[in-house]
């Protein structure tokens, strides 16, 4: 055999394995973790930000070269254990990304809604707030600033995590509408309540008490107050009003703060809700127990509950119970 002959064999030996190499790196697994692998693709990622990711080698590169991948398309792909390059590049490639899980809290500002979210999803926070504060898109949905909570039922959603600002807020609405059921609506109209304002009173109830099973009681409560025109004179409008949650002690002087929060200054419920309500809130409002009682205080034995009272007089003896227990205490 001649040298130039060898020559030949040898190059075209070492072609072979070359090439065996390659196919068998696209057949390599992306990773060995036995958990899945997730990437989050922003509209500012580049391809090779990808790849860093990733941690890709030749094996990427070539499946990138055989589904002509070079511009990364925003999303949230899971990439699951034994998933190959070629596996991987496809998912890419067709835009196969996966849904997340969102748990819509039941939190007291906008703003807060606004962070939870920009903390969730590939939309910043501050692209939440604009709209959330935005007289002209509010009003195009029939919202206000104040009333907007209302339009939040806390729930696990799935979602696209790449999904626009304007496209969440249409997907919140259909919910709204699906959760504002037929047999909701007329439990409100029966309650003389619009959904708004269900929501709004669900919202005070919410920042009243956790105990889910007294929250139909609470509900009644503000309901009788409601309809003998009396104040609600519900202490969580006032720590609304100051937007100062932490307040443990309401005081004389909190009272006269200036705001259509104030339900002690001002007759009716507030402009809106004083957080996003509970959906066990909302429900206690529609399915409210129907009593006498116009007052309540908080119970001395601090269980987080409630002691009912009819009369202004049975009402300041719980409520002198209660003070003496803060006193002793010392909760200021």
């Amino acid at each position: 055999m001649g040298t130039k002959l060898r020559i030949f064999l040898l190059l075209v030996s070492v072609a072979c394995i070359a090439a065996a190499g390659a196919v068998c790196s696209v057949f390599a697994h992306c990773h060995g973790d036995d958990e899945p692998l997730v990437l989050n693709i922003y509209p500012s990622t580049t391809l090779s930000e990808v790849r860093q990711q990733l941690g890709g080698g030749i094996g990427f590169d070539l499946a990138c070269r055989l589904f002509r991948y070079s511009a990364p398309r925003t999303g949230h792909y899971v990439i699951p254990p034994g998933a190959t390059w070629l596996d991987v590049v496809r998912m890419l490639h067709n835009h196969s990304q996966q849904p997340i899980r969102l748990t819509l809290p039941s939190v007291r500002t906008l703003d807060q809604l606004a962070s939870f979210l920009g903390s969730r999803l590939m939309a910043d926070s501050a692209d939440f707030a604009a709209v959330f504060h935005s007289t002209a898109g509010l009003d195009s949905m029939g919202y206000t600033e104040q009333t907007l909570p209302s339009l939040f039922v806390p729930d696990t959603y799935e979602v696209w995590w790449d999904t626009s600002v304007p496209l969440f807020m249409q997907r919140m609405q259909r919910e709204h509408d699906a959760f504002w059921s037929d047999e909701r609506q007329s439990l409100a109209r029966r309650q003389g309540l619009t959904p708004v304002e269900v929501a709004t009173l669900a919202s005070i109830i919410d920042e009243e008490t956790a105990n889910n099973g007294e929250k139909p009681m609470v509900a009644g409560m503000y309901l009788n107050r409601l309809r003998t025109d009396m104040l609600l004179q519900a202490d969580p409008t006032v720590k609304f009003a100051l937007q100062d949650f932490a307040l443990r002690r309401i005081r004389h002087a909190h009272l006269a703060v200036e705001s259509p929060y104030n339900t002690y200054v001002n007759k009716g419920l507030p402009p809106g809700p004083i957080r996003i309500a509970s959906v066990a809130s909302i429900d206690a409002v529609l399915h409210a127990v129907e009593h006498p009682y116009l007052y309540m205080c908080a119970n001395s034995d601090f269980s987080g509950t409630h002691v009912f009272a009819v009369s202004y007089a049975e009402h300041l003896k719980n409520a002198r119970l209660y003070q003496r227990a803060l006193n002793e205490r010392n909760i200021q």
